[in-house]
């Protein structure tokens, strides 16, 4: 949609909108959001809106705190559900600006359009993104306390009565399909409690905006059924944890330029310089896609999540998988993103890493066509098959050590990034953890 000012105010009348959500994402990946009252939205549309910088996770000191938030007026929204008493919420996303007009280094969603901006002087008009978000659901006690109690003993692609949290997952269907979304698949995950909803992809931008919508809509409609609705990586052990897969393609116009019939796999040079690219750099934009502590314990083998440097169009053991679709769908599949990642950075890692390999037209390993997972050590080295990163830790260090990745992320995103990250891992590193008070407290 291009929506002008004048449409968003005509729209907030007719539709009795009383307060506005002016949203923005952390450096962590966490919606925020300043509420104003519908009396102030023309002055939010002049992007005259300031807030306090400092109280943000990763943005700036106290005494470089007055921000700007410019909405995206094509991201107006209006939730369609109602408040208790009749009138609409509505949404813009915003850019966070400098107080003397420039944008916010700082800013996930502007870090993402740096890295698009680079990719069109390349030649590239946009990348397209298909994400493919998982969640587990879970029951709320009697006092509304979250428990790890799944509602379903259901398994892949199961239907009720299986499925009990199929209810929860059609509303979630139907409310963003009201709000626009074109929904391409919904479905039960691997895991008991685990659902899948696939997106129609789009451009990146467009693409992570989506992503953080989406898991607001999620969170709220399983709230109405009494549920949790959890983007954690890992929540329970011995089960299959949650990913984010996400197709990525580069476009000229109407033109994929990954695609070229005259291959024996359909892929153009430009995609295999590409994934090649992306493959140099995984471990270097690991702890962008897996941010956590937990997502490190679904990089694990035996659960089908990738946690091996590698490229195949025929299993899904590897990083990178090429779906079958050719033509204007050709496309690769990342697949170690997990879903608690700030999508815009991670797809500005991911970007920065292809354009790399594009730049200098890196040439691609050969395919890994094996079950990866049932390779020994010594036989993964022989084919030249690297692990991801095993620990935040080591994440972090190998994000460290990737000039691509720390300059297209810039100075700011890495070291406000990498503060908050080597807190959470040390925090972790020196708790006492229910698992060791079992394994030694008796023994020693």
């Amino acid at each position: 949609m291009n929506y002008s000012t004048e449409d968003i105010k005509r729209m907030a009348k007719e539709e009795n909108v009383r307060y506005i959500r002016l949203q923005f994402t952390d450096l962590l990946g966490v919606i925020k959001n300043v509420e104003i009252p519908v009396s102030q939205l023309d002055k939010a549309l002049d992007n005259k809106m300031m807030f306090d910088g400092s109280s943000i996770d990763g943005f700036v000191r106290i005494e470089e705190s007055d921000m700007y938030l410019y909405p995206d007026l094509n991201t107006w929204l209006i939730f369609p559900w109602e408040t208790e008493k009749g009138y609409k919420v509505a949404r813009l996303i915003c850019d966070i600006y400098m107080p003397d007009g420039t944008p916010f280094p700082g800013d996930p969603r502007s870090t993402l359009k740096r890295a698009l901006e680079e990719a069109k002087a390349m030649g590239f008009d946009t990348m397209n993104v298909g994400p493919e978000p998982e969640f587990f659901l879970f029951k709320l006690d009697e006092q509304g306390n979250i428990t790890t109690e799944v509602n379903d003993q259901g398994g892949y692609f199961d239907l009720a009565p299986v499925d009990l949290g199929e209810n929860c997952r059609r509303e979630i269907v139907l409310t963003l399909e009201e709000m626009g979304f074109e929904i391409e698949a919904s479905h039960h995950e691997v895991a008991v409690g685990q659902h899948e909803i696939d997106f129609k992809y789009t451009d990146a931008v467009t693409a992570a905006d989506n992503i953080m919508t989406f898991k607001l809509v999620v969170k709220t409609i399983a709230r109405k059924h009494g549920l949790h609705a959890t983007f954690m990586p890992k929540p329970i052990f011995g089960i299959s944890g949650s990913g984010m897969h996400c197709h990525l393609s580069l476009f000229n116009g109407k033109v994929n330029t990954f695609f070229d019939d005259k291959d024996e796999l359909g892929l153009s040079q430009t995609a295999k310089h590409f994934l090649a690219g992306v493959l140099l750099h995984a471990r270097g934009f690991t702890a962008i896609t897996n941010p956590t502590v937990n997502s490190f314990k679904r990089l694990v083998p035996g659960y089908e999540a990738p946690c091996y440097i590698a490229w195949s169009a025929k299993n899904r053991s590897p990083l990178v998988r090429i779906p079958a679709s050719r033509g204007l769908s050709t496309r690769i599949e990342v697949r170690n993103p997990d879903p608690a990642c700030n999508p815009y950075l991670a797809l500005a890692a991911m970007l920065q890493s292809g354009l790399d390999g594009i730049r200098r037209e890196l040439q691609l390993t050969d395919p890994v066509n094996r079950n990866i997972y049932v390779m020994n050590e010594e036989e993964r080295l022989e084919a030249g098959i690297h692990s991801l990163p095993s620990s935040l830790k080591e994440a972090i260090d190998e994000l460290l050590a990737d000039e691509v990745i720390v300059k297209a992320l810039g100075e700011h995103v890495i070291a406000n990034f990498v503060e908050a990250k080597q807190i959470e891992w040390d925090m972790f590193r020196t708790t006492v953890h229910e698992w060791e008070r079992t394994q030694y407290l008796t023994t020693y």
